[in-house]
């Protein structure tokens, strides 16, 4: 039988295992994904599993351009029905301030962090941003990130005074290295500067005359908060007058096609409806076969096909 004495050097022996283990663990893990300011390829990939095509150099999903280009026709609300039925409940926000209201911003997040300052965090940022050789004040950081047709959208936590993101020589080096806008939960400066950027536009909290003071940045391509809505890098920026809508890129093409098939049975049903040919009741409900192959025989004849398979359309009909 063994004594008391044995028996505790046995357990201190197994909890020296233990945590050696532990400890190896957390090592090997360290290794794979190391700490630092920006999220790792490891971690983007992980967090975005659902997205199984392209990716950006970062690691980030890259939903392909002309699908970008063609969700600059998509509604919030069309956009929004798509996401609601699969579940994300969560993906709008309004209440912006912007620069051309008829503009809108579309393209791939590039997300940022910031948080109000305290002197042992700032000197920790500080120090990483060093050894990952970084250049300047942490707002400039997730610009030199930036790659064409991202969408740089940041949590300032709603602050505007002192909150103020960026001005107008950040917002040319924003719009010289991605072709494309900002949103910020914060605020920003310049608004005349930022104007004469053509093609440039900015969705922000508000606008203020003052400089960035007590925001440190914490992290980039990590997930962020934006009001009510979750952001994951590389998530679809839809901006539009109404708000801002976040769309996860495996969705993507489902919320443009949806919208595109949408639009071209309203197309067909006014014309139908100004002719004579059907009455409302019969284009407000689900469509009977006569009509679908009315619709279809329109879709032929029209001058710009769109580029949908017939299969595809069907089941949205």
């Amino acid at each position: 039988m063994l004594s008391l004495l044995d028996r505790a050097t046995g357990r201190a022996a197994i909890a020296a295992v233990l945590v050696l283990g532990m400890s190896t663990t957390r090592e090997a893990v360290a290794q794979e994904s190391p700490s630092g300011i920006a999220a790792s390829k490891a971690d983007l990939l992980a967090m975005t599993s659902q997205w199984t095509g392209d990716r950006s150099p970062d690691g980030r999903p890259m939903v392909p351009d002309n699908l970008l280009r063609r969700m600059e026709k998509v509604s919030i609300e069309e956009a929004w029905d798509v996401l609601r039925r699969h579940g994300y409940e969560h993906q709008f926000e309004g209440g912006w301030q912007t620069i051309h209201p008829d503009r809108p911003v579309v393209g791939r997040a590039l997300t940022a962090a910031y948080l109000p300052a305290r002197p042992d965090l700032v000197e920790q940022v500080n120090r990483t941003g060093q050894a990952e050789g970084r250049i300047g004040p942490s707002n400039s950081w997730p610009i030199d990130q930036l790659q064409p047709g991202d969408v740089y959208i940041a949590d300032g936590c709603g602050k505007v005074a002192d909150g103020t993101l960026i001005g107008d020589n950040l917002g040319n080096a924003i719009y010289a290295r991605s072709g494309n806008g900002v949103v910020f939960n914060a605020g920003a400066r310049d608004l005349d500067g930022l104007s004469q950027i053509e093609g440039f536009n900015a969705f922000v909290r508000g606008w203020d005359p003052s400089f960035l003071k007590g925001m440190v940045l914490t992290s980039i391509n990590r997930p962020i908060r934006i009001g009510a809505v979750t952001v994951l890098p590389g998530d679809v920026v839809l901006a539009k007058r109404e708000g801002v809508i976040i769309i996860p890129p495996h969705l993507a093409e489902e919320v443009v096609v949806t919208s595109e098939v949408i639009a071209l049975k309203d197309e067909f049903g006014h014309i139908r409806l100004r002719d004579g040919v059907y009455t409302p009741g019969q284009i407000d409900i689900p469509w009977t076969e006569e009509i679908k192959a009315d619709f279809y025989k329109w879709l032929d004849q029209r001058p710009e096909k769109p580029p949908i398979p017939r299969a595809v359309i069907e089941p949205l009909l």
